[in-house]
């Protein structure tokens, strides 16, 4: 599954990123556990907790669909769709005045590639039952 593998490797640093970001701020406010009325630290966990809660579920479908034999153009836009969907809501959200076009271009492209991936794994599924 190189395509998919492409992708979950592109997306590694960010989630490192958007991970050491909540770390970071944790200790600055001299929070541990949730975000003791920190604006910044409650923003800063709900990008990284959306990149958790929307990438692996997109990576799943995905790497499904390559074992289906899809495409590999419509694993590279799904893949393209995921990466840059998520670079758009973390640049989005994370600013203090939040960007909101940047905010809802990624979660649609977000919501696109796991469409995308869904419809391959079903085509994929029917294609060889």
């Amino acid at each position: 599954m190189p395509i998919t593998a492409l992708a979950a490797a592109l997306l590694a640093p960010l989630y490192i990123y958007l991970t050491l970001q909540v770390i970071s701020q944790r200790r600055g406010a001299k929070v541990a556990i949730g975000d003791g009325g920190d604006k910044t630290l409650l923003r800063r966990m709900r990008v990284q907790a959306n990149f958790a809660e929307n990438v692996p579920f997109a990576l799943i479908l995905m790497g499904l669909a390559e074992s289906l034999r899809a495409s590999q153009l419509a694993l590279y836009i799904i893949g393209g769709c995921l990466v840059v969907g998520r670079l758009s809501h973390a640049f989005g959200v994370s600013q203090h005045q939040e960007t909101f076009a940047f905010r809802v271009s990624g979660m649609v492209l977000t919501f696109a590639a796991i469409v995308l991936a869904a419809i391959a794994c079903v085509a994929g599924a029917l294609w060889r039952a």
